[in-house]
C-alpha cells in the first residue's frame, strides 16, 4: 500500500459553500441565544410565581396530611379497639 492511498488529498471545496456553511451555524447560534433568553424569562416568572404560592401550598398539603392521620389513626383505633357490646 503507498501512502496516497492511505491519505488522499482534501478536496477543495467552494467558497460558496464554505460561505453558506458558516452563516448557517452563525444563524443557528443565534436563533438558539434568543429562543433560550426568551424561554429563560417565561421560566424565571413561572418561578417566582411557584415561590409566591409555596407557603399556601405548603399550608394546604400539611393539612390534607394532618387529616389523612386522624383519619387513619380513627380507622386502627376502630379495628383494633372494637366497642363492647
Amino acid at each position: 500500500m503507498s501512502t496516497t492511498e492511505l491519505n488522499p488529498r482534501p478536496l477543495r471545496i467552494s467558497p460558496f459553500i464554505k460561505f453558506c456553511r458558516w452563516s448557517l451555524l452563525l444563524t443557528g447560534i443565534a436563533y438558539g441565544a434568543y429562543h433560550h433568553r426568551r424561554f429563560k424569562r417565561k421560566e424565571d416568572a413561572r418561578r417566582a410565581e411557584e415561590l409566591r404560592l409555596k407557603p399556601a401550598r405548603d399550608a394546604k398539603l400539611a393539612e390534607e396530611k394532618r387529616l389523612a392521620l386522624i383519619a387513619e389513626q380513627k380507622m386502627l383505633d376502630e379495628f383494633f379497639l372494637p366497642k363492647a357490646k
